[in-house]
C-alpha cells in the first residue's frame, strides 16, 4: 500500500468525523427559537460580580438597573475593591432602592477568591431564580432580564445566554477574538441545546438558588482557578433542567480583550481547565479538535501528491465550513466574519496548536 493510498484513507475517516460535527452543528443553526408571548414576572435576583471596575461600573450598571422588568433586584457583589467602587454603589442605592451591594472582605482562607464572593452573593440574594452577569458587560436590550426570566420553567433550572464583544471599530485582533468565541459558542451551545451542556459565560447565565445549593454550591471547585459558571454547570447541569436562549434580546456585550497576551492567557488558561469537564465532553473536544488538525495537515499534503484526491474533499469541507459559521454568524449577530474566514481559521488553528503545545510543557500561570 502506498504512501498517497495511506493518507486518502485517513483523509476520508477524518473527513466524515468533520462533516457529523458540522452537520450537528447546522441543526442550531437553523434551529428557531420560540418566544414567549406569557408575561415574564417571576421576582428575579441580578447577580452582578465586581471587583476594582469602578469605570465599567460607572458605564454598566445603569443599563442593568433600568430593565423593563416588574420585579428584580440587583445584588452587586464588591470583592474587597480598594478602588472607588464602594462610594460609587453608595450614590446609586441612594437613588435605585432595589440595588443591594454585598461588600465582601479578604479573609485568609477565602483571600480573593471569586467563588467565594459569589457564594456571598447568592445568600444574600432575595429570590430564588438568579441571574447572573459581571460589571464589565452590559445588556443589548432593556428587555434582557425579561427574555432570560422567560426561559425559565418547573423544568428548566439553568439558562444559557450568549455573550456578544462590543465592536466600535475593525481590527484583526477583534476579527479574531470574536471568530474564536463564535466557534466556541457553537459548539457549546449545540452541546447544551441538544442535552449535554459542559460551558457558559460568566457574563450571562442563570439559575435557581435551589439548584445551586442541590450540589452545594461552589464547594467541590472552590479552590481550582476555573470559571464558576463551567463547573457549575458540570454539576448541576443536565439534559433535562438546562436551556439556552439565543433571542437578540438575551444577549449581553462585553469589551474586547485589551491586548493579544491578555487573550492569549485566558485562551490558555481555559484550555489547561478543560481537563475538569466531563470525560464525555473532554473526549468529543478532543475529537473534533484533532479530526481537524489531522484534515488539514493530511489534504495539504496531498495536495502535493495527487491533488485529484485531496481537492474535492477540501471544497466540501469549506463549503460546510462557510455555511456554519455565515449562519450562526447571523444567528448570533456577529458582522464581518464570514468575510475573513480562511485567514482566520487559519490564524486560529496555528493559534490553538500553540496553546495545546505550552499547556503540556508548562502550567498557565495564574
Amino acid at each position: 500500500m502506498t504512501l498517497t493510498t495511506v493518507l486518502f484513507y485517513i483523509l476520508v475517516a477524518v473527513f466524515a468525523v468533520q462533516i457529523i460535527y458540522h452537520l450537528y452543528f447546522l441543526a442550531f443553526c437553523f434551529s428557531k427559537e420560540k418566544v414567549s408571548n406569557a408575561p415574564a414576572n417571576k421576582p428575579i435576583s441580578i447577580i452582578v460580580y465586581t471587583k476594582n471596575n469602578d469605570a465599567e461600573l460607572k458605564k454598566n450598571l445603569i443599563k442593568i438597573l433600568n430593565q423593563n422588568y416588574p420585579n428584580f433586584e440587583v445584588v452587586v457583589v464588591n470583592n474587597a475593591s480598594f478602588d472607588d467602587t464602594t462610594f460609587t454603589l453608595e450614590d446609586l442605592q441612594k437613588e435605585y432602592t432595589y440595588l443591594k451591594v454585598v461588600n465582601v472582605e479578604n479573609t485568609e482562607a477565602f483571600w480573593g477568591n471569586k467563588k467565594y464572593a459569589l457564594t456571598l452573593g447568592v445568600k444574600a440574594a432575595t429570590h430564588e431564580h438568579l441571574v447572573f452577569t459581571e460589571v464589565n458587560s452590559r445588556p443589548i436590550s432593556d428587555n434582557w432580564l425579561a427574555t432570560m426570566a422567560s426561559k425559565f420553567s418547573d423544568t428548566k433550572d439553568i439558562v444559557i445566554g450568549y455573550t456578544k464583544f462590543h465592536t466600535s471599530k475593525l481590527s484583526f485582533l477583534g476579527l479574531l477574538v470574536r471568530f474564536e468565541h463564535l466557534l466556541k459558542h457553537v459548539v457549546s451551545l449545540s452541546f447544551a441545546k441538544y442535552g449535554s451542556p459542559y460551558y457558559t459565560s460568566e457574563q450571562n447565565f442563570a439559575y435557581k438558588k435551589s439548584s445551586f445549593f442541590a450540589v452545594k454550591g461552589y464547594i467541590n471547585h472552590l479552590k481550582i482557578n476555573a470559571k464558576h459558571s463551567d463547573l457549575f454547570v458540570k454539576e448541576a447541569g443536565t439534559k433535562k433542567n438546562t436551556v439556552i436562549t439565543t433571542i437578540p434580546n438575551s444577549f449581553v456585550s462585553s469589551e474586547l480583550p485589551s491586548s493579544f497576551l491578555s487573550w492569549f492567557k485566558t485562551l490558555e488558561l481555559e484550555t489547561f481547565n478543560s481537563k475538569y469537564y466531563k470525560f464525555k465532553h473532554r473526549f468529543l473536544l478532543n475529537i473534533l479538535f484533532f479530526s481537524k488538525i489531522v484534515f488539514y495537515g493530511v489534504s495539504t499534503t496531498l495536495l502535493f501528491l495527487n491533488w485529484q484526491f485531496s481537492l474535492p474533499f477540501i471544497l466540501v469541507y469549506l463549503l460546510f465550513r462557510f455555511i456554519v459559521v455565515g449562519k450562526s454568524s447571523i444567528k448570533l449577530k456577529e458582522k464581518n466574519l464570514i468575510y475573513f474566514l480562511p485567514l482566520l481559521e487559519a490564524f486560529l488553528l496555528l493559534l490553538q496548536i500553540s496553546i495545546f503545545i505550552k499547556n503540556r510543557i508548562s502550567k498557565p500561570s495564574l
